[in-house]
């Protein structure tokens, strides 16, 4: 690693002046994704900020239809919170999905979705629920959040606090597991939420996308079932090709994942 300087704020508006003041100060949550490049030498910030554990980026409760989840929060604890699975199973289901044991352990909700890796799950999560990301200074709509491969709409002095996810009325997600990293070489995420029907990808393309076409197809149907999803093709023009899977692979993997979570979504135990 090269030097730097660890700063422990006690507040979001500490943590924010620090990275004002450190034109190259950098932000540490979990780590997951900084402490690797740090240790390839691949990252030399001046100063790392660590925000894990600032009581404004913890909790999770549920009101008024909607979930809200401390941006510190670790995968493991969303995955096991009785309250984020009686509001949203999905996605404690997906939380469930990330990585391994100690990948969950440390990495965190807000760490994932600022750091937007191709192939991270909970990007495909915000996306599709129509998530609100709510940062120190304003709130940012998903469909507004993600701007492309590894980055946001973020400012570099910006810190993730929350994000509120509205309570959809049926939702799943499936995702082929890279079987090293557990990254998703594709994932679907389906949802009939209050802003209509919702499917977003992960791991397909350079950033996690709506499925546009899925969405047409499943919009004024109330029952689902596989058979929606036939003749249905994603485009593999503009997908991931890389050691994974071809870009050919990606789009049929999508289609195989949207096939089995309408069959999930259309049995009679089915819940949001």
């Amino acid at each position: 690693m090269y030097p730097f300087r660890y700063e422990r704020p006690r507040d979001v508006q500490e943590a924010v002046s620090l990275l004002q003041a450190h034109p190259q100060a950098r932000p540490l949550s979990g780590g997951m994704t900084l402490v690797p490049a740090l240790k390839h030498r691949l990252a030399r910030p001046s100063h790392l900020v660590d925000l894990s554990r600032l009581a404004a980026l913890q909790g999770i409760d549920f009101r008024a239809g909607v979930l809200h989840v401390g941006a510190a929060m670790p995968h493991a604890q969303v995955a096991a919170s009785r309250v984020v699975r009686q509001a949203i199973p999905a996605l404690a289901e997906l939380a469930g999905l990330i990585g391994d044991q100690q990948v969950r352990q440390r990495g965190t909700l807000g760490g994932s979705i600022a750091n937007n890796d191709p192939a991270a799950d909970y990007p495909c999560a915000v996306l599709c629920l129509g998530a609100t990301v709510v940062t120190d200074r304003r709130r940012i709509a998903a469909d507004d959040f993600f701007t492309g491969m590894f980055t946001t709409a973020l400012e570099a002095d910006e810190i993730v606090v929350a994000i509120e996810f509205p309570q959809p009325l049926r939702a799943t997600y499936f995702k082929h597991r890279h079987p090293a990293s557990g990254y998703a070489v594709v994932g679907v995420f389906v949802a009939d939420t209050p802003l209509g029907v919702r499917v977003a990808l992960t791991g397909a393309g350079p950033c996690v996308m709506r499925w546009r076409d899925a969405e047409l197809r499943l919009t004024g149907e109330e029952r689902w079932s596989p058979e929606l999803a036939r003749g249905l093709v994603l485009p593999a023009e503009s997908l991931n090709d890389d050691l994974a899977a071809t870009a050919d692979y990606r789009a049929h993997l999508a289609g195989v994942l949207l096939r089995r979570a309408l069959a999930q979504l259309s049995a009679p135990t089915a819940q949001a």
